[in-house]
């Protein structure tokens, strides 16, 4: 008999509220027949200050298959969170897959950016991506470079030496799956490879949560600005000054002025 699942979900706190969240909002999506263009992120939504969807693409899955594969490779990368005595453990764990949300975002669109302008291939214009793994291959990379010896177990059938796994598993989907997204996943590699080499670093709890700040700040505001949602306590407006934005809080009448220069197909993930 194995090990009961409960001791697991105790090893690996993190990565269970991660699968939790991911599989709540999957159930959300279904139910409520929300499709990808509504949630994912592309370049055109990206340039338009669409910035919340950088978070709500990495956390949604359209498919089933799409959500078991994501969570399965990522309950078995939850490895991390047990690996305190080499410098990893679940901080590091909560705080650079913060940096992998957000910069395998980045990156990608970066790269978009550059298919599009430079080489004029407006494809990847009305590319939408969603799905977590962009964390997920950048966790693979982490771990490659910092346990080699470890294993990677997909749907608890196949084992994969984790030191190939990067490569492997972007050949792969990229195979299997013709909607995965190559350049999402290529984001999540090279960003990991930037944290295990030490490019990207220094990341403690009061990084964490300026940046956890930042990312709240940013989705509010986004999502208000772009009309997606409603959010009645909030209100954006011009001032004088055309190239600062102003926010209201409804209710007591405030205004404030910031002083910083203002935020101006289908691929799974």
């Amino acid at each position: 008999m194995g090990r009961p699942l409960f001791y697991d979900i105790i090893e690996k706190p993190a990565t269970s509220c991660i699968v939790t969240i991911c599989s709540v909002i999957w159930f959300v999506i279904q139910k409520k027949s929300i499709g990808y263009s509504q949630v994912g992120l592309s370049y055109d939504t990206a340039i338009e200050g669409h910035y919340w969807r950088m978070i709500t693409s990495a956390l949604s899955h359209i498919s089933v298959l799409h959500l078991v594969f994501n969570m399965s490779a990522l309950w078995s990368l939850g490895v991390v969170e047990q690996l305190g005595h080499i410098g990893l453990g679940t901080a590091y764990y909560l705080h650079y897959t913060l940096v992998l949300v957000v910069f395998s975002g980045v990156l990608v669109i970066g790269i978009y950016h550059l298919l599009i302008a430079r080489f004029k291939i407006d494809y990847f214009r009305r590319v939408t991506a969603v799905g977590y793994s962009c964390v997920v291959f950048g966790w693979m990379t982490i771990l490659s470079v910092k346990q080699p010896s470890s294993k990677l177990d997909l749907f608890g059938l196949l084992s994969l030496p984790i030191s190939f796994a990067p490569f492997e598993s972007l050949i792969f989907t990229s195979i299997i799956v013709p909607q995965a997204s190559f350049l999402g996943h290529l984001s999540g590699i090279l960003v990991g490879y930037a944290i295990s080499w030490g490019l990207i670093g220094g990341m403690n709890n009061y990084w964490a949560l300026t940046m956890l700040g930042w990312i709240i700040v940013v989705f509010v505001f986004s999502l208000k600005k772009s009309g997606a949602y409603d959010i009645s306590f909030l209100e954006i407006e011009s001032l004088s000054d055309a190239s600062l934005p102003s926010v209201r809080f409804i209710g007591n009448g405030r205004t404030l002025q910031a002083s910083a220069v203002p935020l101006s197909g289908v691929e799974v993930v």
